[in-house]
């Protein structure tokens, strides 16, 4: 009743003229109109409209000057106001409709009116009703068919908002091309108003411009009709008034609108270029513009219409809506083109402008991202080309920027199965389009495919097996067809990657991680090709089954526990549904809670069950291990989208134990099964991204913690280093470790392969798991050395290093921009680690496969690679942006690096020296995997001495033991060595720890000079047992401060140790004048008994009785062996009674064994036989103690008579007896016999010297995981010319074996072994070949001649032994006519065992000069040691010694000098040398014809 009272005041009563009354009635009656109720409604809207009308008509005349401010108000605030309420106030979308139309008709009439006055009144009216059209038309959704009238009204809105210059500025996505004026010529220079409206600033109220941007998202695109929207001049013009001065005649006007125009798409088209367009239609087109532009860098370029966010809301469909119209003009072609580029401009503006964002907006963002991406794969079906052709540029464009499109689900379904559900309708019967629709879509898919795989191969994969997952369950046959046709073609594997850079596929960790993802049976330290589609279709059909059971059980589980009380059971299609898409179309019954608590109590109880299985030892069965893992992920899928609450401890618990799972088993098949779980989780769920990374990250900070695998730093675990303590080592001699590192090492190779996959797929768009990725990183890199020394771990190591480095260059993409000062703190520590790892000498290390090898070269050159090439542009973008942070680290302790002078400048020399240790390490690897490959890395350029120093002082001042290890890497290189003598000299306080140090000041020219550097001796740490036997030669003459030195090393260590060096310490004695050795060694047989018999028998070994008949050698000699009998008497005299019994035993049971040799002499050949058991029958076993001289770790429990054979010798007669022995710390029931041969008249002491170097190298080749064999068998001199020789077991020699057939070792094998290619033939084979390489590198270095066949010994296994040294090193048989000239023996019927293609091309022969090469690289590394033990038998006077000069040509043999590729080089000639030798095959015949030894 009281609305019609007002209406009637407000048009003919007191309210009609301005003033106070009619603005609060005007108020009431907008107020009223939006309570919805339709008469009030129209009434009042057609009086405010009325009233709005009347204002815009008389701006301008006479009356308007005299006008009451109230008028003014009315117009500014009151009606624009009410417009707003009643928007705002409507419900009813009938009413909502025909407000939107009369609004949207008011403000055409108001810019009609007011685009022909002069001055800025056509904004000043049309402004106050945009947030009016905002409100009514925020709930338009433009991509349903618009009814043509209405479009016209939007396009004419639009007209206007470009002429009056309403919009936003829209040329900040890209700098203005030229500046443009922001002052007003003329107040109505309209021309400046629309090139303002592009370049800004803005002129308006603020309000207006954000109610353009509301109105953009909801404004249909602007095509009037289908046909002719562009060509109708007559409508266009229709939009300006007759009196305007801007109608189609006025070029001049036109010429500012094109400008505008050209201005706004970002002069991609020239003005020139315009000249066909006219005035209204530039204006139209600028409309356009800024219509497009606007939705996008408003609010991304998300349209009205619902709460989803999927492709149809991407206002890219608007954007292509104007290129379907058939025969455009080029002009106007070109400038919708460039919109649409500029629009996607703003839309990648607008999404990097919020990198930073987190929590909802980043989710709002990332939506919106893919929201594009969808339907720009979607348009690559249209049957426009032109659309096709920019859908797909875009879409590059977009996949380059933004990355994090190539793993999301939705995407991904877009490109699979998009083609086949979206087909344009029109053209179905169009075969040649479908036909090239389908093409473009399979060459993106391939290629989309291809770069999603190339940088996150696990991530990649696991969507695919989704997918696949996926199209099975739809049971559409066409589409699942085309996906799997496309994927047969893609294959990743290391051969078949030819990715540039560094993508992260070429990392190997990555490579395992993704067989592991793939789910195929691989053993991933093996070289494959992994096949994307057999092992994802396998894979899927894995994941589907394990979700059918689940699903199946529930189901099961529910209808027979009487739980019906609800919903429908839980079908298995719906199970399986449920697992792939990995959320709940319906709420699950409330019975489920009851079944989920029985199975995730059950496999949670599994689970637990492993690791306690783990923890104590056990072995963890594999495929068990893994079903129950795919079955529990399988479950919490099911589970995830629950709307029940119920237990999620429960399922937060079970999760944690999927991650946790394979971290706590360690071992490589472990962490296969939880990669794969891993990415199946993320693939399914990408909501768990987070949970599951935040888990991962506790899990790998626990394994730091526990010092497991990459983490386990103690000395035990460091492989070679440990394995030989002390005798080449320094250090503790260490036990060795419970479970292999090897197996914990690769564990976490391939976890960190899955990290970077990760990274890769998160580094874009999720700064809360980077962020947790950060903390792993810090955690890993917090203490300055925290890794395993293990040289197995090289590989894993550069990979977690490479993954730091690629963390910390996010600092340039905006999403870690706040925290670049932790960033470049992390960054020097990555550096400080990566630099310690070079603080250890450089190992070998062979896992026994070649891939393996291969994997950790390609580890360490990717990194090289990365460091060297991103490093630098990391730099060049890094300079200015840290700039603050550099300068103010200058001239101050920094936490990682110390004092610095300038931090910008260490770091480049820092980083330099790492370039090149890592270069030096990948090469030292590459030739560890493929020692055969003889090509020489020429290609590395050249250092100067100038720059050698540098880097010898950047080592020196990061650790000391970088320095040093410098100079063993490069050992022929004096100006290294050099500086780092002088570095060590003036910094020896510091070195005292670090027994490597030594050599650099303890010289024999510091003895001479009696160097007061020397003072600092009794404060080292102790050296390995070689070094300190260097330091007893004459060279260093007694000096007395090195001779403690010595004597403390030595006494660190327990005597058992130090046994094997026994000969060299009894050579000591000759120079020992101060009695110091003498004194050692008297204390240590107190220490150990064993120890003291040895030393008792090596000096009698050393005494030569007058009464030989040799010549008691004067001087130094002679004093030496006077001394010999009184140590031996002080060794007695110092023996405790039960010490002493004990000796008397042991001696007096093995003399009586070797003086049967003297019994027998004068008997003839046949009744020696029996004479020898005659006297063993005489001789008793006197307690349960006696050992083996030979080997005391054998006790003997008795003597086997009737084995007592007498040999064949020139001299005396050598007996063979057998015992019974037992071993010292094994079962004392397991008796087994061991023959030794009692030698008289022979000396032996040459063989000991041999063996000790084979035995070395046996140590050495076992440290470092090489499959070679030797058998360094016991020998002990036990008096002058006497000797004890262990028999090795279960041999015959290659005489004997000659004996029984007539055939070469070729046949001799198949007779014993069974036909070519048999598993048994095969075994004997690479038992001969392991063997036969082994004795190839010990004969190399000891030159042993005398290689008959009857020093030649097979045992039963097929493995060559080589015995009786009696010529080695410069000496020869026959007078050294050096007539085996060969490096080692290699006859005609030892290479067609070992290469039957008889032309060095089999298989066979390449793994024995594989095995040889390893070998001698193996050996050089410790060639010191090696040399150390020769070099003090110098004066012992054994015939090795007596001529040339045999240990600088045995230095000479190990070629310090070469590189390692070279020095493989000259270990392949060696082989090719010795192969066939004529030589060798000659000096059998030799043998054969004076001494009838079978050739």
């Amino acid at each position: 009743m009281i609305l019609p009272l007002f209406i009637e005041s407000l048009e003919e009563g007191e309210a009609s003229t301005p003033g106070l009354l009619r603005l609060r009635l005007l108020d009431a009656v907008s107020r009223i109109a939006g309570l919805g109720f339709e008469k009030s409604y129209r009434e009042t809207v057609v009086l405010m409209t009325r009233s709005y009308l009347s204002k815009l008509s008389s701006v301008g005349s006479a009356e308007s000057k005299t006008l009451a401010p109230e008028a003014t108000t009315e117009r500014v605030e009151t009606l624009p106001a009410g417009f707003l309420l009643i928007a705002s106030g409507l419900k009813n979308m009938k009413l909502r409709s025909d407000y939107r139309h009369r609004l949207l008709s008011l403000c055409s009439d108001v810019g009609l009116a007011a685009e022909s006055k002069s001055g800025r009144s056509g904004a000043d009216f049309l402004g106050p009703l945009l947030s009016a059209v905002a409100e009514i038309c925020s709930d338009f959704d433009p991509t349903v068919n618009v009814e043509p009238s209405l479009l016209k009204l939007f396009r004419n809105l639009w007209f206007y908002v470009a002429l009056f210059g309403l919009a936003p500025p829209i040329q900040k996505i890209q700098q203005p091309t030229k500046s443009v004026s922001t002052t007003l010529n003329s107040v109505g220079s309209m021309g400046t108003i629309a090139l303002q409206a592009v370049g800004g600033p803005y002129m308006w109220n603020a309000q207006w411009s954000s109610a353009v941007q509301r109105i953009a998202q909801g404004t249909p695109p602007l095509v009037v009709s289908s046909v002719k929207w562009l060509e109708d001049e007559l409508e266009l013009n229709a939009l300006h008034n007759p009196g305007s001065r801007r109608g189609s005649g006025n070029e001049k006007a036109a010429l500012t609108q094109r400008s505008a125009l050209s201005a706004a798409l970002g002069g991609r088209v020239d003005v020139a270029a315009m000249s066909t367009i006219s005035g209204v239609k530039a204006t139209y087109l600028l409309a356009v513009a800024f219509l497009e532009i606007i939705r996008f860098s408003s609010n991304g370029g998300i349209l009205n219409g619902g709460d989803s966010l999927s492709a149809s809301r991407s206002a890219f469909s608007c954007v292509f809506e104007y290129l379907k119209t058939p025969n455009l003009m080029p002009a106007v072609f070109q400038c919708l083109m460039a919109i649409v580029h500029r629009a996607f401009e703003a839309a990648v503006f607008w999404l990097e402008d919020r990198i930073t964002e987190t929590g909802n907006e980043a989710n709002v963002r990332e939506s919106t991202l893919f929201s594009h991406a969808c339907f720009l794969i979607k348009s690559m079906s249209q049957r426009e080309e032109h659309i096709r052709d920019i859908s797909v540029n875009l879409l590059t464009q977009l996949r380059d920027k933004f990355p994090q499109v190539l793993w999301n689900s939705s995407c991904l379904d877009s490109l699979l199965f998009s083609v086949h559900n979206d087909s344009p309708s029109a053209v179905i019967n169009d075969p040649a389009l479908i036909a090239s629709v389908r093409s473009l879509y399979q060459r993106i898919v391939r290629e989309w495919i291809s770069i999603s795989l190339s940088y996150a191969p696990c991530t990649s994969q696991g969507l695919l097996q989704e997918k696949l997952c996926k199209a099975n369950t739809w049971q559409r046959t066409q589409p699942t067809t085309d996906v799997v046709s496309l994927l047969t073609e893609i294959r990743i594997g290391p051969s078949k990657n030819d990715w540039t850079g560094i993508r992260t596929a070429n990392i190997p960790a990555v490579m395992a991680a993704a067989a592991a993802a793939s789910g195929a049976n691989l053993n991933v330290t093996e070289a494959f090709n992994l096949e994307v589609l057999s092992t994802g279709i396998v894979s899927a059909t894995v994941k589907c089954n394990h979700a059918g059971e689940i699903a199946g059980m529930r189901r099961l589980y529910n209808s027979i526990g009487g739980f019906q009380s609800g919903g429908a059971p839980t079908g298995f299609g719906s199970g399986l549904q449920r697992l792939i898409t990995g959320a709940f179309s319906q709420q699950p019954p409330a019975e489920d809670d009851s079944f989920n608590e029985m199975l995730l109590n059950k496999i949670v109880l599994l689970l637990q069950q492993f690791v306690s299985i783990a923890e104590k030892g056990g072995e963890v069965d594999k495929s068990q291990f893994r079903d129950t893992c795919s079955q529990a992920a399988a479950f919490l899928l099911s589970n995830l989208a629950s709307e029940s609450k119920s237990n999620v401890e429960g399922f937060a618990q079970l999760l944690r134990l999927l991650c946790w799972c394979p971290a706590y088993i360690s071992t490589p098949d472990s962490m296969e099964t939880g990669v794969f779980i891993w990415t199946w989780l993320v693939s399914a769920a990408p909501q768990l991204g987070s949970l599951v990374l935040a888990e991962l990250v506790d899990a790998w900070l626990w394994t730091i913690d526990t010092k497991r695998g990459l983490f386990a730093h103690e000395v035990k675990y460091s492989g070679p280093a440990a394995k030989l303590r002390p005798q080449l080592a320094p250090g503790e001699p260490e036990s060795l470790p419970e479970i292999d590192p090897v197996e914990q090492i690769m564990a976490h190779k391939i976890w960190v392969g899955f990290l970077i996959d990760r990274f890769e797929v998160v580094r874009h768009n999720s700064v809360e798991q980077l962020l947790l990725l950060g903390r792993l990183l810090q955690g890993t890199t917090k203490s300055s050395w925290n890794f395993s020394r293990h040289p197995a771990a090289t590989g894993t190591f550069f990979t977690i290093m490479l993954l730091g480095l690629k963390f910390c260059s996010c600092h340039s993409q905006g999403n870690l921009q706040n925290f670049k000062t932790g960033l470049q703190l992390l960054e020097d520590r990555i550096y400080r680690a990566c630099l310690g790892w070079f603080a250890f000498e450089p190992e070998w290390f062979d896992v026994n496969n070649v891939n393996f090898s291969i994997s950790e070269a390609r580890s360490l050159s990717v990194f090289v690679h990365y460091i060297s090439n991103d490093g630098q542009s990391d730099a060049r973008g890094r300079g200015h942006e840290n700039g603050t942070y550099l300068v103010d680290m200058n001239d101050q302790c920094h936490p990682v690096w110390g004092q610095m002078e300038n931090y910008a400048a260490g770091r480049e020399k820092r980083k330099q020296l790492l370039m090149m240790l890592c270069q030096h390490e990948a090469d030292r690897l590459e030739v560890w995997a493929q020692p055969t490959n003889s090509k020489e890395n020429t290609s590395r350029p050249k250092i100067s001495s100038e720059k050698w120093i540098e880097y010898a002082r950047t080592a020196f001042s990061v650790d000391p033991r970088i320095a040093l290890c410098l100079v063993s890497r490069f050992p022929t290189n004096i100006n290294l060595k050099a500086e780092v003598t002088q570095l060590v000299q003036s910094h020896i306080l510091d070195l005292r720890c670090i027994p490597e140090a030594l050599p650099y000041f303890v010289t024999p020219n510091a003895v001479d000079e009696d160097s007061v550097l020397l003072q600092q001796l009794p404060h080292w740490a102790a050296c390995s047992i070689t070094q300190a036997l260097e330091f007893l030669t004459p060279a260093y003459k007694g000096h007395p401060r090195v001779m403690a030195y010595v004597l403390r090393v030595l006494e660190s260590y327990p005597p058992e140790r130090v046994t094997f060096f026994m000969p060299q310490l009894v050579q000591s004695l000759r120079y020992d004048d101060g009695r110091l050795v003498e004194g050692y060694l008297l204390r240590a047989t107190q220490r150990s008994d064993i120890f003291a018999h040895i030393l008792i028998w090596h000096l009698q070994g050393e005494t030569f009785p007058s009464e030989s008949g040799k010549e008691v050698a004067s001087g130094k000699s002679g004093s030496f062996q006077a001394l010999l009998p009184v140590v031996r008497q002080r060794i007695i005299d110092g023996f405790t009674t039960k010490a002493l019994n004990l000796f008397h035993r042991e001696f007096d049971f093995f003399d009586k064994v070797t003086s049967i040799s003297g019994v027998l002499y004068p008997l003839s050949k046949e009744e020696r036989r029996a004479g020898i058991r005659r006297e063993l029958e005489k001789i008793e076993l006197e307690g349960e103690d006696l050992y083996l001289p030979t080997a005391p770790s054998k006790l003997v429990r008795g003597i086997r008579v009737d084995s007592g054979i007498p040999l064949q010798s020139a001299a005396k007669v050598p007996i063979m007896v057998t015992f019974n022995v037992v071993d010292r710390f094994g079962d004392q029931n397991d008796v087994k016999p061991q023959a030794c041969i009692f030698k008289v008249g022979d000396d032996c002491r040459q063989d000991v010297l041999a063996l000790q170097v084979i035995a070395l190298l046996r140590d050495i080749f076992e440290a470092v995981g090489l499959n070679l064999y030797l058998f360094p068998y016991g020998v002990l001199p036990t008096g002058p010319e006497r000797g004890i020789i262990e028999v090795v077991p279960n041999t015959r020699s290659r005489s004997q074996m000659g004996e029984t057939t007539d055939g070469g070792l070729y046949e001799i094998f198949q007779q014993d072994y069974g036909p070519v290619g048999s598993p048994s033939f095969e075994a004997a084979r690479e038992n001969f070949i392991i063997s036969s390489a082994g004795y190839a590198v010990a004969s190399l270095l000891l030159q042993p001649k005398d290689r008959h066949n009857g020093n030649l010994l097979f045992d039963n296994l097929g493995r060559l032994v080589h015995i009786d040294f009696g010529f080695i090193l410069e000496t020869s048989p026959g007078g050294n006519m050096r007539f085996e000239s060969a490096h080692f023996k290699l006859s005609h019927e030892m290479t067609q065992l070992l290469d039957p293609s008889g032309v060095m091309k089999s298989e066979t022969w390449s793994q024995f000069v594989r095995l040889c090469v390893k070998g001698y690289l193996a050996a050089r590394r410790y060639m010191d040691g090696i040399i150390n033990t020769v070099m003090l038998m110098l004066d012992s006077g054994l015939p090795c010694f007596s001529r040339g000069d045999p240990i600088g040509n045995l230095r000479k043999r190990f070629h310090p000098e070469m590189s390692e590729r070279e020095a493989a080089n000259f270990m392949i000639r060696v082989c090719t040398d010795a192969y066939n030798k004529w030589t060798t095959a000659g000096y059998d015949l030799i043998q054969y014809i004076q001494q009838g030894i079978e050739k």
